[in-house]
């Protein structure tokens, strides 16, 4: 027994997707992908392909991936910075414990100048956080 195939496909791009129907009821019993639009998450913008007018059933499909595709990106840019955390950890275990002089004096002003421009940038945050909830 297989599943059946969604309605709906998404190829996932650089900034968004390409929506394709999904038609496995065609004569020739093949899958088919019908291009209907291309979607862009940073602009919310959805162009539909072809000079076709998406049916309400397509733009609450596209929708739908739009605001799931949207939950799982910050999920992941969450995951990333607390993957950094821990990288950080890692690198002052290394620093402290294996690290050869040349190794620090290649990498040392590097990351004291990416760690003081992170400081500040949370610090700014935060005072903007704070003076917010006064």
């Amino acid at each position: 027994m297989t599943t059946p195939l969604p309605d709906y496909y998404f190829r996932v791009r650089e900034n968004g997707a390409t929506a394709y129907r999904v038609d496995t009821q065609n004569r020739h019993r093949r899958i088919e992908m019908d291009q209907i639009a291309v979607i862009n998450i940073k602009s919310g913008e959805v162009k539909p392909h072809g000079g076709r007018d998406l049916s309400d059933e397509d733009q609450a499909a596209i929708d739908a991936w739009i605001a799931e595709r949207t939950v799982l990106l910050a999920a992941r840019d969450i995951d990333d910075i607390l993957r950094t955390v821990d990288h950080l950890n890692l690198t002052a275990q290394w620093a402290q414990t294996r690290a050869a002089d040349a190794d620090l004096e290649a990498v040392t002003d590097t990351l004291l100048l990416a760690m003081h421009d992170l400081r500040t940038v949370l610090l700014r945050k935060k005072a903007d956080r704070l003076t917010a909830k006064d």
